[in-house]
């Protein structure tokens, strides 16, 4: 299916100009609509660019829009003074075109990929009973107690935050190295001027240390439908931060897969065949889901094997359901609560830069 791209700048209720970009299908309106939240130090344009093209070919109407300090937007870069900041900018933006008359009636998914699936999960916190669904690609949504740092390192840090907030002294591995396994595919991430490459800044890293120790005890609080996806072979984020989030979410229609062998860049750093498989999966989970109106009744789905066949998954776990709004709105009342950020992997206090 040909694919028509677009790009618009706008501007955040604090003034600063924001660059978004649309991916749709030419010849006929998106069946469904899809959110992108890239990860941190990440862009939409570029690097999630693959995503946007395949999602609609696929039919699905896809939206992306660049972090304050990332990409192409305007802000010191990758300086992220306020988590509650990303989440509200893209509240708004994605918000806006839902509302869109033409686009009222349309299902709406959210897709995140590392820090982004944490943005995800707290865009859907925000509003349980808006989102019909997120994609979420080795999300960070706990923090592993392998990498946890020393509370005394944690409050010498907090003591100059405000001092030094913009300071790039978090050390950091080169995640590149580590996150994609093609090397021509890795050298051209690489390559891309728009990703952030540098040491994180110190308000920053502590920005996303504090809010992932805060999600870990609210997982449960994940109501939405959610498909999470994991290489077995990541060691970025750890597996173990799916699994977590697939035990504990409160959502009845739950489904994780884990890839043998697989990165952490699951849909931009393997082989093409591997990147293929995923997307398939991810297709497949998505048509399951999409509907034209919110008003008719809602999907529903067989037993876990026939789910599991339908989107070719051997060995995936998933709890389908039926799962209307007003049965997510009547569990918001009876869990409550408020989700935060997510977690990351790598020796002592390292946010990873190409999430």
């Amino acid at each position: 299916m040909e694919v028509e791209y677009q790009e618009e700048y706008i501007r955040n209720s604090r003034g600063v100009q924001l660059f978004t970009c649309r991916w749709l299908p030419h010849s006929s309106p998106p069946k469904a609509l899809v959110f992108l939240c890239h990860g941190y130090g990440m862009e939409c344009s570029g690097f999630m660019r693959g995503v946007g093209n395949r999602l609609a070919s696929g039919g699905y109407g896809v939206y992306g829009i660049d972090y304050e300090g990332h990409g192409r937007s305007m802000g010191a870069r990758c300086y992220i003074k306020k988590f509650d900041n990303v989440v509200a900018d893209c509240q708004a933006f994605f918000k806006s075109i839902c509302e869109l008359e033409k686009y009222g009636q349309k299902s709406r998914f959210l897709y995140g990929e590392s820090m982004g699936g944490a943005v995800a999960l707290l865009l859907h916190m925000r509003d349980p009973i808006f989102w019909d669904g997120a994609v979420l690609v080795a999300p960070m949504c706990k923090i592993s107690e392998k990498v946890k740092p020393h509370p005394v390192v944690v409050n010498l840090l907090t003591r100059v935050e405000e001092i030094i907030p913009k300071w790039k002294i978090v050390p950091t591995k080169d995640v590149i190295d580590s996150a994609f396994k093609d090397p021509i595919k890795r050298e051209e991430i690489r390559s891309n001027k728009l990703i952030y490459q540098d040491k994180p800044r110190l308000k920053t890293a502590l920005e996303l240390l504090r809010t992932s120790i805060n999600v870990e005890d609210s997982l449960t609080m994940v109501t939405m439908p959610f498909f999470v996806l994991h290489g077995e072979a990541d060691t970025v984020t750890d597996p173990e931060v799916s699994r977590a989030l697939y035990q504990r979410a409160g959502s009845e229609d739950k489904t994780i897969k884990l890839y043998p062998g697989m990165w952490h860049g699951l849909t931009a750093g393997e082989p093409d065949d591997s990147v293929e498989a995923v997307f398939a999966d991810i297709v497949a989970w998505l048509d399951a889901r999409a509907r034209n109106s919110h008003s008719h009744s809602q999907w529903r789905t067989g037993s876990k094997e026939e789910a599991a066949t339908a989107i070719g998954c051997k060995g995936m776990q998933t709890t389908p359901t039926v799962d209307s709004r007003e049965s997510r709105r009547r569990r918001r009342r009876k869990n409550g609560g408020g989700l935060r950020l997510c977690g990351w992997k790598g020796p002592g206090m390292h946010p990873q830069s190409a999430m």
